[in-house]
């Protein structure tokens, strides 16, 4: 997805606002955003995994497979804190490029795509593999974080 949203965003960028994608100072102004957006979104995905793998597997199962659900830590404020994270990857890819077309047109799309296919398929999945204990826990605990503490405990710690 962000390689093909790369080459159609060059090919607009060069066609149609040649001028800004060529510009170095919207570059060094677009940079560095896109940097810490990438660390950001790194450690946000690297927390949330980092909480399942201590807490949400019992037993020997294969990697990246959970069979508890976690409600606690990061997740006490958000249900899928690394989808989170993953989501804010377009978004800092494109301004890492420095692509208008892509941090206008193509990374909003793409971040609408993955939150799409979280309240999708890994809600349903979630809602499989744990039944009413994950429901009675997607009642009471965001989607997405809300509060600054939760921003704070997500992006910092």
């Amino acid at each position: 997805m962000i390689f093909g949203g790369l080459s159609i965003s060059i090919y607009n960028d060069l066609n149609h606002f040649r001028n800004l994608f060529l510009n170095p100072y919207f570059h060094l102004i677009t940079l560095p955003i896109g940097l810490y957006l990438m660390k950001l979104s790194f450690h946000a995905a690297a927390t949330g995994g980092r909480e399942l793998k201590r807490k949400g597997r019992e037993g020997d199962l294969p990697r990246l497979e959970t069979n508890r659900l976690v409600t606690t830590g990061i997740y006490e404020c958000t249900r899928h804190p690394m989808l989170f994270g993953l989501t804010l990857i377009p978004l800092s890819f494109s301004l890492i490029i420095g692509s208008p077309t892509f941090i206008t047109i193509i990374a909003p799309l793409e971040m609408i795509f993955i939150i799409f296919m979280v309240l999708t398929l890994e809600e349903m999945e979630c809602k499989r593999k744990f039944g009413k204990s994950y429901e009675e826990y997607a009642k009471k605990t965001p989607l997405f974080p809300k509060t600054k503490e939760c921003f704070k405990k997500l992006f910092f710690d």
